[in-house]
């Protein structure tokens, strides 16, 4: 319809003002595997599985957390038939602090492992009913069991935002100590804001060498904004899912946080983008649940235009109302006909119809044009406006 390949230029140098991070040193973990298969209802086909990862191992994700060994014999062959495609990205699972999970990823061939224990005083005393002395010799144990097999090891620290920091730092020594290479922040319940994570990485950033990794959760619809809080403050692991999927309100979602990067913060992650469309819409249609029309960067709202203040700007130059062009995530601007619509939005829609203006009382025509959007409810179809012409 219109060129939307514009963008404004940018002067302004985000990365100054917000950390000295690098693209370089940003990875991106992609869980939609094992945390995305955790959405209630949600199960992958093993054909699906191994799709989806080829897709994220095409576009140059770093790291795929793909499944959970121990839950039985039909996970772990679809964790062996992933391992057998030698995939570029590093294979990781998520296993208790227990020796017999870590033997249960090592007998599927995976060489990296998420060690994850319950580190809040709320999950130690009400869901596992142990102690913190409890907790701290159990990682110990893992983490010599998985050394005596040299693995990769990340240690994920779930419900660490609940939990006391002084307990969470003591974790993080063992995990240093212990030859752990990586250390998960986990936010469980989605509690924290972009400043409390800030805060909680580069107090973590500060005391130790290993790598910091964030994995946000989406309840109060801040898993985005606190990923990238995490990574100006240190973190240079970033825990995503396809679309945001993931428990309860899911998870940091892997368009919107290599997009953010990208264009809020000027790191580029080296992510091929222009896949995300079509990789987001297969996982919608794998997963049942389909991208909403307004989901950001991928939804098909995104880059659709009908108020006539808007979709006037757009014509003339897209950058007006598109931060960055959709062809960046395989996407295409669209005019939308409807209530809101102006003369410039209306005339340039029925010149991409072909149809000729000579003839038609534009005017008359955009007053039938909203009166009818109104009265269903919704925008006008292109054969809907094309029948509105012809009766003209």
């Amino acid at each position: 319809m219109f060129n939307s390949s514009d963008v404004p230029d940018k002067s302004f140098n985000y990365t100054d003002v917000y950390s000295n991070r690098n693209a370089a040193q940003i990875y991106v973990s992609d869980t939609t595997l094992r945390d995305g298969e955790q959405t209630p209802g949600v199960v992958f086909s093993p054909e699906e599985k191994l799709t989806i990862a080829r897709w994220l191992a095409d576009i140059g994700v770093t790291e795929l957390e793909c499944g959970i060994p121990t839950m039985g014999r039909a996970e772990q062959e679809s964790i062996r038939e992933l391992v057998d495609l030698n995939l570029s990205p590093r294979l990781l699972t998520w296993n208790r602090a227990l020796e017999k999970d870590i033997q249960a990823s090592i007998d599927c061939g995976i060489r990296a492992v998420d060690i994850s224990l319950s580190t809040s005083d709320i999950h130690i005393k009400n869901k596992i009913r142990k102690s913190r002395a409890w907790v701290k010799k159990q990682l110990r144990t893992a983490l010599r069991f998985a050394a005596r097999h040299n693995l990769y090891v990340s240690v994920g620290a779930e419900d660490a935002s609940r939990a006391d920091i002084g307990f969470i730092l003591e974790l993080l020594r063992i995990a240093e100590m212990e030859g752990a290479a990586r250390f998960r922040f986990c936010d469980t319940l989605g509690v924290l804001n972009p400043f409390t994570t800030y805060a909680w990485i580069a107090e973590l950033r500060n005391a130790t060498n290993v790598d910091i990794e964030v994995h946000m959760h989406n309840d109060l619809g801040m898993a985005t904004a606190n990923a990238i809080a995490g990574v100006h403050a240190g973190a240079n692991y970033i825990s995503t899912t396809v679309n945001g999927l993931g428990e309860r309100a899911g998870n940091a979602a892997l368009e919107e946080v290599v997009m953010a990067l990208k264009h809020s913060c000027n790191i580029d992650t080296g992510i091929n983008t222009g896949e995300f469309a079509a990789l987001s819409a297969y996982v919608g249609e794998a997963s049942n649940h389909k991208i909403p029309a307004w989901k950001a960067v991928v939804g098909q709202q995104v880059f659709s235009h009908e108020s006539g203040l808007h979709a006037d700007g757009v014509i003339k130059y897209p950058a007006n109302y598109e931060g960055f062009a959709p062809e960046e995530v395989g996407l295409k601007s669209q005019l939308v006909v409807g209530k809101h619509s102006g003369r410039s939005g209306l005339l340039h829609k029925l010149k991409h119809l072909n149809i000729d203006t000579s003839c038609l009382d534009i005017d008359q025509l955009l007053h039938q044009v909203r009166h009818l959007s109104a009265t269903h409810k919704s925008a006008l179809q292109d054969k809907d406006l094309i029948q509105l012409c012809r009766t003209h």
